[in-house]
């Protein structure tokens, strides 16, 4: 039997750890996902504090089929969980992913949580699994995602137009960026230079 392409592990930096997401994590998430009523936020993926436990068994569940590999966020200053990425729709024979399904607590937002955590998973993405091209997606009209994913250096693939329904109904347009491996020397470059910034 083959051994899978992606491994639960943690990935740490100065401000953040990622650790492999389990239902450890319920009440953390919840109290971080109510920070900001994340889930009130109509263009995003949080969940409802009451609905975060079936969130992290459907995130488990995904990973035990192979197409994600989710993380908790933990605030090392703090100690306390602020939120969640993964890496999602997993193409391990061609080597692609996507970092997605990410949220964080309002406290922790605009701060350097979000960059040193996706510098973690880049870093683990084509340094450790030798990914060809890392995806981000949101929604089109998630200006602030957009700003975010944009000044990490990716760049804007196109827009998949009524690429998805969302949970009221509505249908969501979805932005997609990637970043290929040869443009990752540079972009490990700008990443540390912003983090060094901070």
């Amino acid at each position: 039997m083959s051994t899978p392409w992606l491994q639960a592990q943690e990935l740490q930096g100065r401000h953040v750890r990622l650790e492999p997401l389990g239902l450890a994590h319920v009440e953390g998430l919840r109290a971080a996902v109510s920070d900001g009523a994340l889930h009130r936020l109509w263009y995003t993926s949080a969940p409802a504090p009451e609905d975060v436990e079936a969130y992290v068994a459907q995130a488990l569940l995904e990973q035990a089929q192979g197409s994600s590999l989710p993380f908790a966020v933990r605030a090392l200053a703090s100690g306390e969980i602020v939120g969640t990425t993964r890496y999602c729709h997993v193409d391990a024979r061609n080597q692609r992913l996507e970092i997605g399904y990410t949220w964080y607590a309002a406290a922790v937002q605009r701060t350097a949580v979000n960059t040193e955590c996706k510098w973690l998973l880049l870093r683990h993405a084509f340094e450790q699994l030798d990914c060809i091209a890392v995806e981000f997606r949101t929604h089109w009209l998630n200006q602030r995602s957009r700003a975010a994913i944009a000044r990490l250096g990716a760049r804007q693939d196109g827009i998949l137009r009524n690429h998805s329904r969302m949970p009221d109904g509505s249908l969501r347009d979805t932005v997609v960026f990637s970043i290929i491996a040869s443009e990752w020397p540079a972009i490990r470059q700008h990443l540390l230079f912003i983090q060094e910034q901070r």
